[in-house]
C-alpha cells in the first residue's frame, strides 16, 4: 500500500482524512495540523490563559483521536465536531474553577467588530476598552458567536454546524448581537458624557 506524501495528504478533504485516520495515525496528524491553531485560538479567547489553552487544546485532539473510529458525520463536519469537544471541555474548565465566563477579546477582534458595526466605531483607546467590556457583558452564546466569526473567521454555515443552528438562525443572532452592542455602547457613551459634564456644571455654581 502506497503511503501518500505531504502534498497528497494536504489536498484531501476532511471526510477522506477522517476515514483514513481510523487506521492510520498519520492521517489524523494532517487533521491536527489543519485545525490545531483554530481550536487553540477558540479556547484561548474563552479562557484567557495561554497555559490552559495549550492543555485543553491537547485534550481536544487526544479525545478526538481516541473516538475517531466511532465518529460519524451525520450532518456534523469534522471541524464542528472538534469545536463541540472544545466547547464541552471549556465549559467543564469554567465549572471546575467556578469562574465567571469572560472573553478577553483583544484589540484585533475589537477592530474587526468596528468594521462590521461602523456606528459603534472606536477611535480612541477608551472607546476600544468600552467595546471590549460590552462584548464581555454579552451572554455566553453571543460571545461564542463573535469568537468563531472574528477570531477563527468561520462562515455562518460553519458556525451553525458548531452551534447546532441553521445558517439563517446564525445570521439573525449575529445581527441581534451587533444591535445589542450598539445599544450598550450608546448607553455607556451617554453615561461617559454625563460624567464629563458634571464637573463643568459644578464649577459654574
Amino acid at each position: 500500500m502506497t503511503v501518500p506524501n505531504a502534498e497528497e495528504w494536504a489536498s484531501q478533504d476532511d471526510a477522506a482524512l477522517v476515514e483514513q485516520a481510523r487506521t492510520n495515525p498519520a492521517a489524523f496528524g494532517v487533521l491536527y495540523e489543519r485545525y490545531v491553531q483554530k481550536v487553540y485560538n477558540y479556547i484561548y479567547y474563552r479562557t484567557g490563559s495561554h497555559e490552559d489553552a495549550e492543555d485543553l487544546t491537547a485534550r481536544v485532539f487526544h479525545r478526538a483521536m481516541a473516538h475517531i473510529k466511532g465518529y460519524v458525520e451525520r450532518g456534523v463536519p469534522f471541524q464542528a465536531w472538534l469545536y463541540r469537544i472544545a466547547h464541552n471541555l471549556v465549559a467543564n474548565w469554567h465549572r471546575d474553577r467556578s469562574r465567571h465566563k469572560v472573553v478577553p477579546l483583544d484589540e484585533f477582534v475589537a477592530a474587526r467588530l468596528r468594521s462590521e458595526a461602523p456606528e459603534a466605531g472606536a477611535e480612541s483607546q477608551d472607546e476600544v476598552e468600552r467595546l471590549i467590556q460590552a462584548v464581555r457583558a454579552l451572554p455566553e452564546e453571543r460571545q461564542q458567536l463573535l469568537i468563531l466569526k472574528f477570531v477563527d473567521q468561520l462562515s455562518n454555515q460553519e458556525i451553525g454546524a458548531i452551534m447546532d443552528r441553521s445558517e439563517g438562525a446564525i445570521k439573525s443572532l449575529y445581527h441581534r448581537t451587533l444591535l445589542a452592542l450598539r445599544e450598550m455602547l450608546g448607553s455607556v457613551e451617554e453615561q461617559t458624557q454625563a460624567q464629563a459634564e458634571k464637573p463643568r456644571k459644578e464649577k459654574r455654581r
